[in-house]
């Protein structure tokens, strides 16, 4: 039987996943055979597992920290927000449904909790070390009562928890007593010590309030984590958009906007693109204007009707209209491709109320919501004859789709795509474009991730903007994700004290 450790927080992004994706790192280096687990999870940002499993993003990152395939039962319960107090409900990566707060807190998730045991119990049953992740804070009280996520899970695993906090924030010392004050005796027995995040400064100015909360708790402190200099783990969460800054224009770089939608999702999509040394991304944020970018991105969205509306609303209709009748490229991914079609169509009330809804009219295409979800890892070859995509064609391509709208062709319409699924049937739209080939749109998440169609997009604003094209095939997304596990974890290692967790989890410190 495999060992347990539990990383929760004093709130909500306050570190809990890049922790505990560095520990999934770090033991993987050990030698140690380590999964991580999280019971449930609130996120838009998902993971397609291979056999075609939807679990919250963080989970998936930490599979491939750990040097594994990501699994269902590494996240039982997924909750992805559709509206206001409504969320589409996963379990054990299926769809099961849109609830209510209530309804699933009340009667939906007493039924499912022996699922969420036996999704741990077989975790522990094949890995040495189970790094587990919290949700939020352990001491929401109005939320104690239904919370599966903290203390009961680490109750059931035998966990000892690592409780992190975010001194970037302020409020560090408050925040860890406060919570430590709020759980049940057995609960503040199970908390086994502190790890500071995100720390910048003379850690001599910190120690006294590490030795006063040390005093004041009888737990130590375990960790004292610097700042991190560069983004080393994928976002779950659409806050680190709001968090994150504008940054300065690149000289001699390409602009492109992504509209942040109300309810973006996998946003991840486009960290190749932000990484490209001769490309400025930009999310374009409510009462922003898109101005005039080389290029334009409407992302994908778990409410596309809703933030069909909010465009139009907005004003952003007739923006990326007037760009695209002036010839600046536009891209659709997933929702945004459904947007970009003539019609969306909801006989059934998948999503919304609306049966019928005039898309952007862009693509001769349209889309009719399905009961069945889509979700399959897939691969490709780019068939355009038009556009930038015609540089590349007969080019493999491979991503994931995670949808639930059947997209068809109109009279015009082109694929640009041909799928050959990795399970489940081929896709046959899973990219369209119009006849010139400057708007597109595609079912492929993770599209831009691969090097040579993100190279050959890139260079095509830089041609029309006047700029030498960038040479190479650019950086390998993937490989370079492994060498960021592998600089996380050379980052924290040196900052925790991993004799003491060790020691926690009963194992002798260093390679197993």
């Amino acid at each position: 039987m495999g060992k347990a450790i539990m990383v929760q927080g004093t709130g909500s992004s306050v570190g809990k996943s890049v922790i505990a994706t560095a520990l999934c790192r770090i033991f993987h280096q050990d030698g140690w055979r380590v999964a991580p687990f999280k019971a449930q999870n609130m996120s838009l940002n998902s993971y397609v597992t291979p056999d075609g499993r939807e679990i919250g993003r963080a989970q998936g990152v930490q599979a491939e920290a750990a040097g594994i395939e990501a699994e269902a039962v590494m996240n039982p319960i997924l909750l992805k927000p559709s509206a206001d107090c409504i969320a589409q409900v996963v379990l054990l990566g299926r769809p099961v449904g849109h609830l209510g707060a209530r309804e699933y807190r009340d009667a939906y998730l007493p039924t499912v909790l022996p699922t969420v045991k036996e999704a741990l119990a077989d975790l522990l049953q094949r890995f040495d070390i189970v790094v587990i992740e919290g949700a939020g804070s352990p001491a929401e009280i109005n939320l104690k009562e239904r919370d599966i996520a903290n203390m009961p899970t680490a109750a059931l695993a035998n966990a000892p928890v690592l409780l992190v906090g975010d001194v970037d924030r302020g409020g560090l010392f408050a925040a860890y007593i406060g919570t430590l004050e709020l759980l049940e005796p057995a609960e503040r027995e199970r908390v086994a010590g502190f790890i500071v995040n995100k720390f910048r400064g003379d850690l001599g100015l910190l120690q006294p309030g590490l030795a006063f909360l040390e005093e004041r708790t009888g737990k130590p402190v375990l960790g004292v984590i610097p700042f991190l200099p560069e983004h080393l783990v994928e976002e779950e969460d659409s806050v680190a958009l709001a968090e994150r800054p504008a940054g300065q224009e690149k000289t001699g770089a390409v602009s492109i906007a992504v509209v942040q939608l109300p309810h973006i999702a996998n946003f991840t999509d486009f960290d190749p693109l932000e990484e490209e040394e001769g490309v400025h991304l930009r999310y374009v944020r409510a009462g922003e204007s898109i101005g005039a970018p080389d290029a334009v991105i409407l992302p994908g969205s778990k409410s596309t009707v809703a933030d069909l509306r909010y465009l139009r609303e907005a004003g952003y209709e007739r923006e990326i209209q007037a760009l695209a009748a002036r010839g600046v490229p536009v891209v659709g991914i997933c929702g945004g491709y459904q947007m970009l079609g003539q019609w969306i169509l909801d006989p059934k009330g998948v999503e919304s109320a609306e049966p019928e809804t005039h898309g952007l009219g862009l693509l001769n295409v349209v889309t009719e919501f399905a009961e069945e979800k889509r979700v399959v890892r897939v691969r490709g070859t780019v068939t355009a004859e038009a556009g930038f995509l015609s540089a590349i064609q007969g080019e493999q391509v491979e991503g994931y789709e995670i949808h639930m709208g059947v997209t068809r062709l109109l009279p015009g319409g082109r694929v640009w795509l041909q799928l050959e699924a990795a399970t489940g049937p081929p896709d046959l739209t899973a990219g369209a474009m119009a006849a010139d080939g400057r708007v597109l749109g595609t079912y492929l998440h993770d599209i831009f991730h691969n090097r040579n169609f993100r190279r050959a997009f890139v260079n095509h604003l830089r041609r029309r903007r006047g700029l030498a094209p960038l040479k190479g095939q650019g950086a390998d997304p993937r490989r370079e994700r492994a060498e960021k596990y592998d600089r996380l974890a050379t980052l924290v290692r040196p900052h925790l004290n991993m004799g003491r967790i060790y020691q926690l989890l009963g194992l002798a410190p260093g390679r197993r």
